[in-house]
Formats: C-alpha cells, sequence, structure tokens
C-alpha cells in the first residue's frame, strides 16, 4: 500500500476517509440527501438514548455498567456547570448534557474500525459552534440588556487603554465559534489522519512491527483526546455561558 503508483501519487489516501458520501449511490449531495455523515450522527444519537435512557432506566441501587456510564457522566456535566456559572447557570444544564454527550459519543464512535468521524468536520462542528455562540449572546441580551456590552470594557484598565482594549476584546468575542469548532474538527482529523498513514506503511514487512506499535500508541492517544476534546469544548460552553449570566465579572 505504501508505495507509488504509475500516477506518481500514493496508493492510500489518509483524507480519504473525511468524503462525504451518498449512502444510496451517486455522487450528488443536496441538503437532503441521506449521507454517511447522517448514518453516523443518528448511530450517534442512538447510542446515546441506549446508554443514558436505556440504560439507566432500571435506577438501581446497585447500577450497572450503563447506568454508572450515565450516572457518572451527569455527575461531572452538572458540577462542571455550576462550578463555573453557579446556581444559576444550572437551569441550561439539558443543553450542555446534550451537547456534551453528542460530542463525546460522536468522537468515541469514530474511532470504530470503518466508522466515520462526524465531529472531523467543521460543518459539524461550526454548527454546534454557532449555536453556542448565538444562544450565549442572546441570553446575554435578554438577561443583562445593555449592561451586557460591559463585557467588552475592561473597567480596571487604565483610561486610554480601555476603547484599544475594547476592539481587542469584540474581535476575540467574535473570533470564539471559530476557535471553538475548529479546535474539535482539528485535532480529530489530525489523529485519524495519522493512525490512517501508519496504517498504510503496516503492510511493508520491515517496518510492520514499527508501524502496529505506532497505530497502538496513537489509538490509545485518540481515546484520550476524544474525551479531552469534548471535555474542553463543554468546558468552554460553560465559560462562555457564565459571561453571559455574569458580564462584569
Amino acid at each position: 500500500m505504501a508505495t507509488e503508483e504509475a500516477a506518481g501519487g500514493l496508493a492510500f489516501h489518509p483524507m480519504d476517509q473525511f468524503l462525504v458520501r451518498p449512502l444510496f449511490g451517486g455522487t450528488e449531495i443536496h441538503w437532503y440527501t441521506p449521507t454517511n455523515v447522517t448514518l453516523w450522527m443518528g448511530l450517534t444519537v442512538l447510542a446515546i438514548v441506549l446508554v443514558l435512557v436505556v440504560g439507566s432506566r432500571g435506577r438501581a441501587i446497585v447500577p450497572s455498567r450503563m447506568q454508572s456510564v450515565a450516572e457518572l457522566t451527569f455527575g461531572m456535566v452538572h458540577k462542571m456547570l455550576e462550578d463555573i456559572t453557579g446556581k444559576e447557570g444550572l437551569k441550561y444544564f439539558p443543553y450542555v448534557m446534550t451537547l456534551f454527550c453528542f460530542i463525546v459519543f460522536a468522537n468515541f464512535i469514530g474511532l470504530i474500525p470503518k466508522s466515520f468521524s462526524t465531529t472531523s468536520h467543521i460543518a459539524v462542528t461550526a454548527v454546534l459552534a454557532m449555536l453556542v455562540f448565538l444562544g450565549v449572546t442572546i441570553l446575554g441580551f435578554v438577561k443583562n440588556g445593555a449592561h451586557f456590552l460591559g463585557l467588552f470594557w475592561v473597567s480596571s484598565a487604565p483610561l486610554p487603554l480601555r476603547p484599544v482594549l475594547a476592539v481587542i476584546e469584540v474581535i476575540s468575542y467574535f473570533v470564539r465559534p471559530v476557535s471553538h469548532s475548529i479546535r474539535l474538527a482539528g485535532n480529530i482529523m489530525a489523529g485519524h489522519a495519522v493512525i490512517k498513514v501508519f496504517a498504510g506503511f503496516a503492510a511493508i514487512a520491515a517496518i510492520a512491527p514499527v508501524s502496529i506499535l505506532a497505530i497502538t500508541a496513537m489509538y490509545g492517544l485518540e481515546v484520550l483526546v476524544a474525551l479531552i476534546q469534548a471535555y474542553v469544548f463543554t468546558i468552554l460552553t460553560c465559560v462562555y455561558l457564565k459571561d453571559a449570566l455574569h458580564p462584569g465579572h
């Protein structure tokens, strides 16, 4: 596989795994076309329902494995949200919990061989980031009115610097959805591409053992990345929510 084709290119293509393809043949993709992205996003939602709803419906005193996972996830996100935003932010827990579960399940499902990693696509992560950005901005103005603009005015800085800092704060605020989405998609895509490169060289007998060890190490790292990136995306959402609820802090 790791040899050059007659045309001069490599026989394996690490980025092919990220191609969006229609589920039922053809090449044209419209907004209503079911694709592999649609399929794996649907499987992600199904997995969340199975673990968090079906797996914990018994509410046993001695929990099963699935109930334990559901309870640990619930407790972690609940504590994260309360620690960052305070009691006032807990009313938004269902959204934050849904966001975390979707990302972490999509990341882990994307590690299954022959699966499709939906969070490696900026189209998916950008929608998640824009929903957070718009929701937080609207909430900030609804809760605080014009006082929400105080988020951009650094009152502790010397007066001559405040206009300059205000411009910087406004720019950094509108860059939030860009960094929020690219961080997640970039990390997931990079890890999967590296694993595919190592897998391509595994067919060469001379370096196959080294390649297999590298794949194992990268896969273990990607398991951590899958959880950490979901955690980072969620904790940043909590920070942005705190800014909307308490812009003067």
